[in-house]
């Protein structure tokens, strides 16, 4: 099962349930994401010829982040641009999630083992950190 969570037309987030399947291959996200995530599902014996891919230099805005989740469960709380909430999602091992825009909290809800990825060079100083808008209050 693939949800997106949107707001107003927005994509925040893409999660990929861990029961997903379906032949061949499919890609979740738009093509003008500056990260793209996609699935694969091919039979043995398939090759993909050996290759390599060209030095492009592109501006990466906004980063987008992928969380796996190898073992346990966590919680999500999701924010608009304008630091609203939209709501929680819940993601259990073997579920992977796209946070494509927004701002998001993350919860560990049992001991969890997650796997990270996302445009680099990794820095601290490209996270703002924001006081929560509940959906009903005014800043």
């Amino acid at each position: 099962m693939i949800e997106q969570i949107t707001d107003n037309g927005l994509i925040i987030a893409t999660l990929i349930r861990a029961g997903f399947t379906k032949k061949g291959v499919e890609f979740f996200t738009p093509g003008e994401f500056s990260q793209q995530l996609g699935y694969m599902n091919r039979p043995k014996g398939y090759k993909v010829e050996a290759h390599t891919h060209t030095l492009l230099e592109q501006d990466v805005v906004p980063t987008h982040e992928v969380i796996f989740v190898k073992s346990g469960k966590i919680k999500i709380s999701l924010y608009n641009n304008d630091f609203k909430f939209i709501g929680d999602c819940i993601v259990n091992k073997g579920d992977v999630i796209l946070l494509a825009a927004g701002g998001h909290s993350v919860e560990m809800v049992e001991d969890s083992e997650l796997i990270e990825v996302k445009q680099g060079p990794y820095s601290d100083d490209n996270k703002i950190y924001f006081k929560p808008v509940q959906k009903n209050d005014e800043r």
